[in-house]
């Protein structure tokens, strides 16, 4: 089969491409040619149905919003809810990490929800009761029937191997691994005193990603859960591994995502981001936050968006959801909401930073400024990230042509008599 990164690369501009380019506003050749390069990935399995986005060099920053059940809290309808509230508020990808219940039928049932992409773990449902006593046959195959189901991407903790634990076991980290994924793989190798067979066998993966189209995101198994761990030898092996990793899928025509962490300080979160663009030959970057303090639980959404900001204006491309639950609970539906919105902000403002993004970023910041000065609220709330927000506080305004902080004393509206607008 000749799968869509090999298709870009003999010239042919697929639907996928044409779509993508008319999203973005970028011609549909420069599309083709950066997704050939590797630059670029169109998350979208053969069997799906989910629409066409990209991911990368020149594309808006993209957000994810994580759903799904624990083994303590399944409730189908409430994780179809979260999927459906983060469609509504601007996700541009969904990941099921369910783990508790019935989880074919829960995949399906967001599959079968959401227009947008949607990504799993499949080592997870490899797991099963026992993570030791999984086999690497158990973990290929909940990737191919994950694929078979027309999941568009998923996340694979390839780089977590034995010389990156030995990296991690001659570490000073306070909390050694936060990545479930991660931790799932090293208790197996530790058990097993084998190699991962997402590392040894990952020629059998890239097998298995083009027969269904598969976008592959290499999981960061190793990322930081604390500022004291961030930037530190354990993280750097793994993303020198990826970089491996990276330059073998697209030799085999698949298109790759890279992970990232974590907790980083804001100073250190240029240098995260810069490292992976270089040592992943530019693959596109998806980072979890990254959260730029450890004590603001209850805030890590806005933590997460401080730090996404940031490593968004140094080039990472995808920027996965972290909602007020972080670290305290399982998120509820007003959790992804308030999530996917501030990391909505968080992607907005990189984007107005970034060379091939930055002049349609401002295009709509110009909207809102001409709408502002025209006292011209159902404008400002027609380009608001969250009209619904806005309309809610601005009602409290006796005034309907300004607002209650000023009233008659507004700034804006004497400055138009002043200057005759």
């Amino acid at each position: 089969m000749t799968t869509l990164m090999e298709m870009a690369h003999s010239g042919i501009v697929t639907k996928e491409i044409k779509s993508v380019a008319a999203k973005e506003g970028v011609d549909a050749g420069t599309v083709r040619k950066l997704l050939a390069q590797g630059l670029i990935v169109i998350p979208r399995n053969l069997k799906s149905r989910s629409e066409a986005i990209g991911i990368g060099k020149m594309m808006r920053t993209k957000i994810n919003a994580n759903v799904g059940t624990s083994r303590d809290n399944v409730d189908i309808e409430v994780e179809v809810e979260k999927a459906l509230t983060a469609e509504k508020y601007g996700a541009d990808t969904i990941m099921d990490l369910s783990t508790g219940g019935d989880l074919d039928l829960i995949r399906r049932r967001i599959m079968d929800s959401v227009s947008v992409p949607v990504g799993s773990v499949p080592i997870y449902q490899a797991a099963g009761e026992s993570i030791e006593n999984m086999t690497s046959d158990d973990m290929f195959n909940a990737v191919r029937k994950h694929a078979q189901d027309g999941i568009d991407f998923v996340t694979i903790h390839a780089g977590v191997t034995l010389s990156s634990f030995e990296r991690l076991k001659n570490s000073d980290r306070i909390l050694d691994v936060v990545s479930r994924g991660g931790a799932f793989t090293i208790s197996w190798m530790e058990h097993n005193n084998m190699e991962n067979p997402f590392y040894s066998e990952y020629d059998y993966l890239l097998e298995i990603a083009r027969e269904y189209e598969l976008t592959i995101s290499l999981g960061d198994g190793m990322r930081p859960g604390c500022i004291n761990d961030a930037s530190d030898r354990a993280k750097f092996e793994e993303f020198i591994i990826l970089g491996e990793l990276v330059k073998r899928s697209r030799a085999a025509g698949v298109q790759t995502i890279v992970e990232g962490p974590g907790h980083v300080p804001v100073d250190e979160i240029g240098l995260s981001v810069t490292a992976m663009k270089h040592l992943t030959g530019n693959a596109p970057i998806y980072l979890l936050g990254p959260l730029v303090t450890d004590i603001a639980p209850g805030y890590d959404h806005i933590t997460a968006a401080i730090g996404g900001t940031v490593a968004g204006m140094h080039g990472a491309d995808f920027l996965c959801m972290t909602t007020p639950a972080e670290h305290l609970a399982l998120p509820g539906v007003e959790d992804i909401k308030e999530g996917t919105i501030v990391t909505k902000i968080a992607a907005h403002a990189a984007d107005l930073t970034k060379d091939g993004v930055r002049e349609r970023a401002r295009a709509h910041d110009r909207k809102m400024a001409l709408s502002r000065r025209d006292l011209d609220w159902n404008g400002q709330f027609r380009n608001a990230i969250d009209p619904d927000k806005a309309k809610e506080i601005h009602a409290r305004s006796k005034n309907v042509d300004t607002c209650s902080m000023c009233g008659e004393l507004c700034s804006i509206k004497m400055m138009r008599k002043v200057m005759k607008k």
